[in-house]
């Protein structure tokens, strides 16, 4: 069978419904590689090895539970726990005990998954990282902010963990780690108990290894059963290149990527036509930036009134920043915000899914800055369903990927899409992770 923490987590999940595997056993095997690569990686801030035991037993001991029934997962320490301390990554909240679960989590349990710990994340899911490595070369980055769970799922530490997206980080993280990241369309989990530092862009999301686990993961959490992957689409899917108005800003390793799927995808059946998006468009990354700058200040209002002198000079430069827009650059922002939104079903004329960079290029070298999340920006603020696919490797050995984003709601029909283009570029071994 080879190692349990190598099984899919629709595999996993399969296997522990019918009984063939128990929950200790996979939970052991992923506390195995947590305790082989953890003192090189750093993913974790705490691992909850007694408590996670304890619950994989009672799940082997019970009735089945539901979708996530005995699956590891790792929650971001931006995701309150209410039996594991929670810090936001700061230092204002070392040791904080929340006094209950955020509402993911609690569903996430409810649907059968064990927590092992909680993941790394950057300070208040914005710029200042942790002490996270990229596994794939520990020199590099893991990208921010949803970083150790990135890192933990890309290592085989765990199938499946939670990440949030402010900007870009769900996606930019998992290309940088070679890891499925999936933005669900915004508001599809509940963000109750989440630190929010942005109320128009936060969205919770997940990591995982291929596109029907992060499926399955996203289903647990929202009851919306119709984003399960259950069988191969049979149709191929009409895509969008989108190069986007950033596209200047791409490495040569991602320009020569595009141009190689390009080919790839309309040679396995696929129809493919440029997009290019609407000039209004190229407002969106400073719209994005004015807006998630002010409300970011707003949001930490009592962390940078009573508490700056723990704040690191990377959040102190957005909350300034912040401060400094005006009601009307943020409500230009804002409608610019809507102005694009409107114009969506118009970019997506004879589209299912359109296929767009996910980071500039390779995961930079050091772990003092989580690389850049141009590419990732104008999504968040549109509310659009993404979802990161990793399809090859650049010239340092790093992994490269695409997001493919769908029509606002369309997660479904996305995460299909996105499940036959993987399938398409890596085979379908690799894409079921």
């Amino acid at each position: 069978m080879g190692k349990l923490n190598h099984l899919s987590a629709r595999t996993a999940a399969r296997k522990l419904a019918l009984r063939e595997i128990t929950a200790q056993a996979l939970l052991e095997a992923c506390l195995e590689r947590i305790a082989e690569r953890e003192p090189d990686v750093h993913a974790w801030t705490v691992v909850a090895k007694e408590a996670a035991m304890q619950r994989a037993r009672a799940l082997d001991a019970g009735a089945h539970t539901g979708l996530l029934h005995g699956l590891p997962i790792g929650v971001k320490d931006t995701f309150d726990t209410v039996d594991l301390p929670t810090s936001y990554g700061s230092p204002i909240y070392a040791g904080h005990r929340p006094a209950s679960d955020a509402a993911s989590v609690a569903l996430a349990r409810a649907a059968g998954a064990v927590v092992v710990g909680k993941t790394v994340t950057t300070e208040f899911a914005t710029y200042h990282p942790g002490p996270t490595r990229n596994p794939h070369n520990l020199e590099h980055t893991p990208g921010g902010s949803s970083s150790g769970s990135a890192a933990a799922v890309a290592d085989w530490m765990v199938p499946l963990a939670f990440g949030s997206q402010t900007a870009g980080s769900i996606v930019r993280p998992s290309a940088f780690c070679g890891v499925v990241g999936y933005k669900p369309t915004f508001g599809t989990v509940n963000r109750v108990g989440v630190k929010m530092i942005s109320d128009t862009l936060d969205t919770v999301g997940v990591l995982a290894r291929s596109v029907p686990d992060a499926a399955l993961f996203v289903a647990g959490l929202s009851e919306r059963h119709d984003l399960l992957i259950e069988a191969r689409r049979a149709d191929a899917p009409r895509i969008g290149m989108c190069r986007t108005h950033e596209w200047t800003r791409a490495q040569p390793e991602t320009i020569e990527m595009f141009e190689d799927i390009e080919s790839r995808l309309r040679a396995a059946g696929a129809t493919l036509h440029d997009v290019a998006l609407p000039a209004d468009f190229a407002r969106m990354v400073p719209a994005q930036t004015t807006i998630m700058a002010h409300e970011v200040a707003s949001s930490l209002a009592y962390e940078r009134l009573f508490q700056r002198g723990q704040l690191s000079p990377e959040i102190t430069a957005i909350i300034d920043a912040g401060v400094a827009v005006t009601p009307a650059q943020y409500d230009e922002a804002r409608s610019t915000g809507h102005l694009c939104r409107a114009m969506l079903p118009e970019v997506f004329t004879g589209c299912d899914v359109l296929i767009a960079p996910s980071a500039i290029g390779e995961a930079p070298l050091g772990i003092g800055a989580t690389g850049d999340s141009l590419f990732n920006r104008m999504w968040t603020l549109l509310h659009t369903p993404c979802v990161h696919v990793p399809v090859s490797r650049g010239p340092l050995g790093l992994p490269l990927g695409i997001t493919v984003v769908g029509r606002i709601g369309a997660d479904a029909s996305m995460l299909s899409a996105a499940t036959w283009i993987h399938e398409h570029l890596v085979g379908t071994e690799h894409a079921d992770g």
